[in-house]
């Protein structure tokens, strides 16, 4: 492919509205990575190849990594070898590596060998960690400086480094066996003696590292706890891995959100409007044939008082409401419970506190909600006994709800699942038998039994 080299890598150039997106390989050269992505998306698959091909190594990198998964995997599936490999080298490591495993084992293994011996390794080592883990998120590309060097010596290093190396946020001071001793902004080592030992100059510092396999979403809760701009990552003897970027924790987060607002009502975690359609089917039919069966169950319940149901037809006006009331509740509780667990590692006797807290919110609701119904069911129908019984369903279900929500997500954690899968759809099938078991358990009870 005809691909230029290019040593400088993109600059920001300022944002650009989609309607001033450029309109040609030559046009996507002077714009930001993130807006030629968004323009190459919207190019058929053929386009993008080409567009691609016409840009300078590391803008044509910079722009794929920026891309949708799904779209920059077709793209790099149908460049020729060569030219793919020389993407693949243009990216930051933790980048390359992210690229390289989402194109299956097959086209990853082409690629590398088309790499350089120690490139390759290294991208080969980022993908022995854990995907979900500090290690499978962390770059390498980092400044890592001797503690025996003197300010001056360092700054120096850096001038000779900086420019193949991740965003310098800061600088990892380690010792003669790479155990990191001590971390240094590079404001710190600016205004610095220039004589003075790094060593020195650390002190007693107080470290915050990860190890490698502490989850990546425990790894963007500590930055953003510290107000870190980058955390780095050490095994478990404290030798220097790589570090973990402000940006990357962006990404963490965006992804973690996507993930728990689609798993919670059974689409696809990396699901997104660009999406192969059959990829979205496959991923969304399981759990749509779970919910059918778990509907069965709702209707079951109803099934069982169908003699209640004919003697008092304006039972079945009643009972979405009940339903449909304790399954909002139900959802409410359930969207703070599962935000919860994303940001903050919920300890057993909190987590159960926090179920209580939805309970009572639950009972409070479901009094004040109850009593507003008791009154307009009444003034319809003139039945204060009908009336009573709406009430009380209406009450014990949002209380069902709210309990549900709450709970739901803490067991599936429990049992090892994500606490946002498919949770909806169990929330939903158990207010609706509930609701409906309770308005037509009530009613076959008290008016008609």
């Amino acid at each position: 492919m005809n691909i230029m080299t290019e040593n400088e890598s993109q600059q920001s150039k300022g944002h650009t509205t989609e309607a001033e997106l450029p309109q040609s390989a030559p046009d996507l050269e002077n714009a930001h990575p993130a807006d030629a992505a968004l323009h190459l998306e919207n190019l058929p698959l053929e386009e993008q190849v080409r567009a691609v091909s016409g840009l300078p190594v590391q803008e044509a990198a910079d722009s794929i990594v920026e891309m949708s998964r799904h779209d920059r995997i077709e793209i790099m599936r149908n460049l020729q070898p060569e030219a793919a490999a020389g993407l693949i080298s243009a990216m930051a490591l933790d980048d390359a590596a992210d690229v390289l495993e989402e194109l299956g084992y097959e086209h990853r293994d082409i690629l590398l060998k088309y790499m350089g011996t120690e490139e390759a390794a290294e991208i080969k080592s980022l993908m022995a960690f854990d995907p979900d883990t500090a290690g499978g998120v962390m770059n390498t590309e980092l400044l890592v400086l001797d503690e025996k060097l003197s300010v001056d010596e360092a700054i120096q290093l850096i001038r000779k480094e900086v420019e193949d190396k991740e965003i310098p946020y800061y600088a990892y001071i380690v010792d003669d066996a790479e155990h990191l001793v001590g971390v240094l902004s590079m404001r710190d080592l600016l205004l610095s003696k220039p004589r003075t030992v790094l060593g020195a100059l650390i002190g007693t510092q107080s470290l915050i590292s990860v190890t490698f396999d502490v989850d990546k979403e425990e790894v963007a809760h500590l930055i953003s706890h510290y107000n870190f701009l980058a955390i780095p990552v050490v095994d478990y003897s404290d030798k220097l891995l790589g570090v973990v970027t402000v940006d990357d924790v962006i990404d963490i987060i965006h992804e973690e959100a996507t993930e728990d607002m689609q798993t919670m009502v059974g689409a696809a975690s990396d699901e997104t409007v660009d999406s192969p359609w059959t990829y979205s089917m496959s991923r969304r039919l399981p759990w749509l044939t779970i919910n059918i069966l778990t509907s069965a169950a709702s209707a079951w319940v109803v099934s069982l008082f169908e003699g209640t149901i004919a003697q008092m037809a304006f039972l079945a006006v009643l009972m979405p409401i009940v339903a449909n009331q304790a399954g909002n509740t139900g959802q409410q509780a359930l969207a703070v419970m599962i935000r919860q667990l994303a940001v903050k590692k919920l300890e057993r006797k909190e987590s159960w506190l926090a179920v209580l807290r939805e309970a009572k919110i639950g009972l409070a609701n479901g009094s004040i909600i109850a009593t507003l119904v008791l009154g307009v069911v009444y003034f319809m129908t003139g039945q204060l006994s009908l009336a009573s019984i709406m009430a009380m369903a209406l009450f014990l279900d949002m209380l069902v709800g709210s309990l549900a929500g709450a709970s739901i997500p803490l067991i599936l954690r429990a049992l090892g699942r994500d606490p946002a899968q498919a949770s909806s759809i169990f929330l939903t099938t158990l207010t609706d038998s509930f609701g409906f078991f309770s308005l037509l358990g009530l009613a076959g009870i008290y008016l008609i039994g």
